[in-house]
């Protein structure tokens, strides 16, 4: 598990290799990634675009961008958090992510980014 601050917005990330739906004689591997978003800021904020950059060993890189998470642009009062669990595949057995989170300050409208810190994608077998 990962965290990381941004303009008191914090951001902690905890993975999991999915072997079900995995298929490694394929080069067929998914993961899943449960986000937790917690506003520690004294301001409302609302998650607008997400941006990763996923990183494949020997396959080089994706971007994702897009509106929200999981379809939701969630507000978060002060003291609120939001979790939602995606997913990535990868065509290798190791990889990562990172990325930012366009956030908007409802009070004024400004909009500023907030950085998912970099995680490992691992495949377990591969951490012995």
């Amino acid at each position: 598990m990962v965290s990381q601050i941004t303009d008191g917005v914090k951001i902690t990330v905890q993975t999991e290799y999915q072997p079900d739906y995995s298929n490694p004689g394929q080069n067929h591997f998914v993961f899943t990634y449960k986000i937790v978003i917690e506003n520690c800021s004294e301001h409302t904020v609302k998650l607008l675009r997400r941006h990763w950059l996923i990183f494949d060993s020997n396959r080089g890189i994706r971007e994702v961008e897009g509106e929200g998470v999981v379809g939701l642009q969630p507000i978060l009062e002060p003291g609120d958090r939001h979790e939602y669990v995606s997913g990535c595949n990868l065509k290798t057995d190791l990889g990562k992510m990172s990325g930012t989170y366009l956030m908007e300050r409802i009070i004024d409208g400004r909009n500023f980014n907030v950085s998912v810190p970099s995680f490992s994608l691992i495949v377990p077998y591969r951490l012995n």
